[in-house]
């Protein structure tokens, strides 16, 4: 492609030759001017979405991490019962942290050290991932099916208490058979302390009774 005159640059056209370029080059020789080749254009054509490498890198990683917390998002908004959210969003963060891991092993790689720099984006994503825990455990508090006084510090303690099936330094454990069932395992414990105490001599068709 020759750039002309005309030519008007869309930051994801921009955002899609940046990957094509990392996975390439790798995070510490990709830089804007190989962007700008990829594309066709001058690097001053980059540089009017993004002024410079650091806050390339830093949309890469947004639109990376973006692509785990939007499909979350539908699970946190879906009209199910609170215990059956949080048992799926987990399951889904683990499962699409492993699918990008075993897709495409190198950029994975490439997009956790990226990540891994990028300190306020990971930190904006986590808080996004929080508060969607945190959405979820607040309606399960309110139905009754929760007893938590404090969601943000709940779903806080979530995301950290099952880091080991979406956090990146963990990723060579996800190829482990029995990673499923830990993760299971894990979740269900995790439901089990977030339910309330339930009176002496209740049972559960007592609890089920007062949901109908």
């Amino acid at each position: 492609m020759t750039e002309t005159a005309g030519t008007v640059l869309a930051a994801e056209q921009i955002l899609d030759a940046a990957e094509d370029v990392l996975r390439r080059y790798g995070p510490a020789k990709a830089n804007v001017v190989d962007v700008a080749r990829a594309l066709g254009v001058s690097h001053g054509s980059v540089y009017r979405h993004y002024a410079n490498k650091a806050e390339l890198r830093d949309a890469v990683a947004r639109r990376w991490l973006s692509r785990v917390s939007e499909p979350l998002a539908e699970i946190v908004d879906s009209n199910t019962p609170a215990s059956v959210r949080l048992r799926r969003w987990i399951t889904e963060l683990s499962r699409a942290k492993r699918r990008m891991a075993q897709q495409d092993p190198e950029l994975f790689d490439t997009y956790a050290r990226i990540v891994a720099e990028s300190r306020e984006v990971v930190s904006d994503h986590l808080q996004t991932l929080t508060s969607q825990i945190g959405r979820v455990i607040s309606d399960g508090a309110a139905a009754g099916d929760f007893d938590v006084a404090d969601t943000e510090t709940a779903g806080r303690a979530v995301l950290q208490a099952t880091a080991r099936f979406h956090h990146p330094a963990h990723a060579a454990e996800w190829r482990e058979p029995a990673i499923e069932k830990d993760l299971d395992e894990v979740v269900s414990l995790l439901l089990k302390g977030l339910q309330p105490t339930r009176a002496p001599g209740r049972t559960s068709k007592d609890r089920d009774r007062r949901h109908t």
